[in-house]
């Protein structure tokens, strides 16, 4: 699943071992470790001590997912409705959004994460 090793999803997350779930990914998931933090917040405070970046998603910022380095960094997807907490956005190291020319403001959650997860290989080949 595009070379990561570990997600980290909110508990208040959907149910990420739901069958259809598990189907669409054709067993990708079970090669990846899935940690569900029931505190996202104190869980990201751990994730900054051992050094990583956080980088969250936000259409309230000029910089594009072209902008950033993602070598050690976690990134943070918002869910369609609400995107990510005010909270941990006050706590992400940068927010980026993906260039989007035209009308269309935002992509789904999903569609979003294919995006800068094929940005975050594709600086990993170079």
């Amino acid at each position: 699943m595009y070379g990561l090793s570990q997600v980290i999803m909110s508990k208040k997350s959907g149910d990420v071992f739901n069958p259809k779930v598990v189907r669409s990914t054709m067993g990708a998931i079970f090669r990846v470790n899935i940690i569900e933090s029931d505190d996202l917040i104190g869980t990201l405070k751990e994730i900054k001590k051992h050094k990583f970046k956080i980088t969250a998603t936000s259409l309230q910022t000029e910089e594009s997912i072209y902008d950033v380095e993602y070598k050690k960094t976690a990134i943070i997807i918002g869910n369609e409705a609400n995107g990510v907490s005010e909270e941990v956005l006050e706590m992400s190291d940068k927010k980026i959004k993906i260039p989007m020319p035209g009308k269309t403001e935002s992509l789904n959650a999903a569609v979003a994460t294919g995006v800068i997860l094929y940005e975050y290989v594709r600086q990993k080949l170079k």
